[in-house]
């Protein structure tokens, strides 16, 4: 298991980001701490939230993932082993939204604040804010790097118009660049990566991170008739992929796990990280042993066999 650069920042993670929006939603803090001493423990270093993780749930008002990542940095002092990435962007208050230089500067500082820090290694701009001028948020995510409070920038569901206009914009005014991109992207999401964003991101040599790299857990295999819809939260959002082709992907998935006697989750990642362009998938597990299954990925090596059959099954 080689570690991958983000982009050109300078900054190495091993190829499998765990993704932290499951803290304060679906597993509490003593759980949380459960999967993040896992997590070091298998040798992996790379946690990805947001500030708005998880507004959501009931009760919530947005930074409980990153209070109980800060939390657990603060007991284990293991901030120098971990990378953390996180967002900014998406709506936590009427006031508090979008990609303006003064929600960027306080939100940063909050954001530090939650995750006991005085640093973040990647900050990214959870969406694209079309009212707020691209160097507006490039001016104010550069100060951000000129004074050490974070060391790289990326951008998150951006389209390849969106990004290619910001590197520009970046490059004539020397600003900090976007280092990497974070799309939707798994076997079933394939076409607007791979058609409108993989090429440019490889030609610009600009990370990869993938969210919904297991299709919300559609391609753990455990949803397969309406009647699954109940084995989680997330179940009733499964129902798009019931289709010919969903049950195609599965099907591949299914042989393939039973060749490297691993799950079909295992393969769905290892099948990302096979690919050239991508630095890590995100993904998430509740439990230690759903954690290790997500974790098998990064010691996998799909034959290429493997790769063409769930290529020609997930096919657009």
């Amino acid at each position: 298991m080689e570690k991958r650069e983000i982009g050109n920042s300078g900054i190495k993670v091993y190829p499998f980001a765990f993704g932290g929006n499951v803290f304060g939603w679906t597993i509490d803090e003593k759980q949380s701490f459960k999967i993040l001493d896992a997590y070091v423990d298998y040798g992996l270093d790379f946690i990805d939230t947001a500030d708005v993780y998880s507004v959501w749930a009931s009760g919530n008002k947005g930074g409980e993932s990153e209070t109980i990542i800060g939390n657990w940095l603060h007991k284990t002092k293991k901030r120098d082993q971990v990378i953390i990435a996180t967002k900014v962007g998406m709506q936590l208050d009427v006031d508090k939204k979008g990609l303006s230089k003064k929600h960027i500067i306080s939100a940063v500082e909050a954001s530090l604040k939650r995750l006991q820090t005085d640093y973040i290694d990647l900050y990214q701009t959870h969406k694209d804010d079309p009212d707020t001028p691209l160097l507006e948020t490039l001016e104010a995510l550069d100060d951000l790097k000129k004074q050490g409070k974070i060391r790289a920038i990326g951008a998150s569901n951006y389209s390849g118009e969106r990004l290619e206009e910001a590197i520009k914009i970046s490059t004539e005014h020397n600003l900090a660049k976007f280092e990497c991109l974070q799309p939707e992207y798994n076997l079933y999401q394939r076409e607007d990566y791979e058609k409108n964003l993989e090429p440019f991101c490889l030609e610009n040599k600009i990370g990869v991170i993938t969210y919904f790299s297991l299709a919300s857990g559609f391609l753990t295999g455990k949803y397969r008739a309406e009647n699954d819809f109940s084995k989680s939260s997330r179940g009733q959002g499964m129902k798009k992929y019931l289709n010919p082709r969903g049950f195609k992907i599965l099907a591949a998935l299914d042989v393939a796990a039973k060749e490297y006697n691993v799950s079909d989750a295992t393969i769905a990642l290892a099948w990302i990280m096979a690919k050239k362009s991508i630095t890590a998938p995100i993904a998430s597990a509740t439990n230690v042993e759903q954690l290790k299954e997500l974790v098998m990925a990064t010691k996998l090596k799909l034959s290429d066999e493997i790769i063409t059959n769930l290529n020609m099954a997930s096919a657009y």
